[in-house]
């Protein structure tokens, strides 16, 4: 009996403008299971980030279910959608998920709380200072990745307390895999994790996905990349908005 951590059903979603209505995605039904790593692979607008926004809750479909763990997280308001994202779904999307006026370490933190359903302090950003205080401190979970621990699988402890506007573009696409890698996820949806890293650090965050699926999440991962298709156990390939 498989462990399903994903499940998704003749999942739909258009777009209307005026007259003109484009389908992004046409009735794609799939499933993940803990210990799984699976690339998704198609050309460049085919529906890939679309489709991993309706997987995650960021994005509602126009039809079609989906389940996280058993949960149905589609057909469900916004705000409950992401509670059950906060707890169940690390998502990292092409455009990041770093909140500008936190530090990198002040990032992983408010995932995790997030996560608790508890609240945080603001960060302040100084307008003239080398080292942040740490307002989010003390909210660590056992259940949890620890935060330093994470950044430092990833290469870029050093760069905890730095900004995001600081960071390098290697550096960003880490620490946003960090984030989404923060309240421990059943489901790891991953949209194009290794297009800024070279060669080295992409087999190191391969790795790291490997070893999260090892420890019982489904990892999704959305890319162009030939590593990705050779590191992953299955691959699907998605074309004009279908699965082929």
């Amino acid at each position: 009996m498989t462990d399903t951590r994903l499940r998704a059903d003749r999942v739909y979603r258009f777009y209307r403008v005026g007259d003109e209505e484009t389908l992004a995605v046409q009735g794609v039904t799939l499933e993940l299971v803990a210990g799984e790593v699976v690339a998704l692979c198609g050309p460049s607008g085919s529906g890939k980030s679309t489709l991993l926004a309706c997987l995650a809750g960021i994005d509602e479909p126009s039809g079609g279910t989906v389940w996280i763990a058993g949960e149905r997280i589609s057909g469900r308001t916004e705000a409950e959608r992401a509670r059950v994202r906060a707890r169940r779904v690390g998502a990292m999307s092409q455009s990041g998920n770093l909140f500008g006026h936190l530090t990198v370490l002040g990032n992983l933190r408010l995932a995790q709380s997030l996560a608790q359903g508890r609240g945080v302090a603001r960060e302040r950003r100084p307008v003239m200072a080398p080292a942040v205080t740490d307002v989010l401190r003390g909210l660590h979970d056992p259940d949890m990745p620890d935060a330093m621990e994470l950044l430092a699988e990833l290469g870029i402890s050093t760069r905890a307390h730095a900004w995001p506007d600081q960071l390098s573009g290697g550096e960003l696409v880490r620490a946003s895999l960090a984030v989404a890698l923060a309240n421990g996820p059943v489901v790891l949806l991953a949209d194009e994790p290794t297009g800024e890293l070279d060669e080295t650090s992409e087999a190191r965050l391969l790795s790291l996905l490997r070893q999260r699926a090892e420890n019982g999440a489904a990892v999704l991962v959305a890319s162009h990349s030939q590593a990705v298709t050779r590191a992953a156990d299955r691959t699907l390939y998605l074309e004009d908005g279908q699965l082929t």
